[in-house]
């Protein structure tokens, strides 16, 4: 039996099991241990939903998680007593969420072409709408460095018909302070999700259209030093949502769910979902739990790390 064979059995199993303990495929059972407990399981928090993604966690312990639901224009709350609600509809078919550094929901709206920040009143900011006076593709995912920068990317996957402005699909820094926009990506196919090392000396970025690969970037003064390397190549789907844990480990969403990834780019677990992966996030009260949009569900497990970017 083939490698592919051998996942999609793994995969079945997992369904047929209703997500148990068996969902969680430890590759390196030592760094897996690190991460996840002996009984760890995977735990159904939402269906019903068109296209799940960009969740990002509010508020801290005692706060919430929002995500995106693209096509159903609208963004999507959960927490643990009132289950799953509307965050805000319309949302201009938002797809990646970040916070900025003052706790903010930052987003990258299909729809809206633009970056947009929620204030604490509730009202809805463009950020950045255009480079060099063209309108951006649809920005697709964002984050934000410690130094208040945003990055974010900038594939096609929303146009829907509207004229292509832009050259290509890029990668863009956005500074805030002086409102300077530019590209530091632009030979990605389709360029994805991102992620900082915790040091944030490397920049992480997902390609989901034919390479199917994630590259990482040394970090300069505003700028990535040179064309990158492939850090890894993903061998079921291709990379979407990725995030950085304290330890510098990678979390991939993946066709298979989600791929961890050690920070030398050896596979140390995978989290077997029903359906594909689109994105994922650490929060909850400790910041230790894993939440991952797949499609039409949402799905959570409890971690033994945080996110590299989680603040206290």
């Amino acid at each position: 039996m083939n490698r592919l064979a051998i996942h999609s059995l793994l995969l079945s199993m997992a369904v047929l099991s209703g997500l148990s303990a068996a969902s969680i495929q430890r590759e390196d059972a030592t760094e897996s241990a690190r991460i996840f407990a002996a009984d760890a399981m995977v735990k159904q928090l939402a269906d019903n939903l068109r296209f799940s993604e960009g969740p990002v966690w509010m508020g801290g312990a005692e706060g919430f998680l929002v995500f995106s639901d693209i096509p159903a224009d609208r963004l999507m709350r959960w927490d643990e007593k009132g289950g799953v609600s509307i965050f805000r509809t319309p949302s201009s078919q938002t797809n990646g969420n970040t916070l900025d550094l003052q706790g903010r929901l930052v987003s990258a709206e299909h729809w809206g072409r633009r970056v947009s920040i929620t204030l604490r009143d509730g009202t809805v900011m463009p950020l950045v709408e255009d480079h060099q006076g063209r309108k951006f593709n649809s920005p697709n995912d964002v984050v934000v460095r410690s130094d208040g920068t945003l990055w974010f990317t900038d594939p096609d996957y929303g146009l829907r018909g509207r004229p292509k402005e832009q050259t290509g699909n890029h990668v863009y820094r956005f500074d805030p302070l002086t409102d300077e926009v530019t590209v530091v990506a632009d030979d990605f196919d389709r360029p994805n999700g991102l992620c900082f090392s915790p040091d944030e000396k490397l920049l992480y970025i997902a390609d989901s259209g034919r390479p199917k690969h994630i590259r990482v970037f040394p970090v300069g003064d505003g700028k990535l030093e040179g064309e990158g390397r492939v850090f890894v190549k993903l061998d079921v789907g291709g990379p979407d949502g990725i995030r950085c844990d304290v330890d510098g480990r990678i979390w991939s969403s993946s066709g298979d769910g989600v791929q961890v990834f050690s920070p030398d780019g050896s596979r140390i677990a995978r989290v077997l979902l029903p359906k594909g992966g689109a994105n994922l996030a650490f929060g909850g009260p400790d910041g230790k739990t894993l939440f991952v949009t797949a499609r039409n569900f949402l799905f959570s497990v409890e971690t033994g790390v945080r996110c590299a970017t989680h603040r206290d």
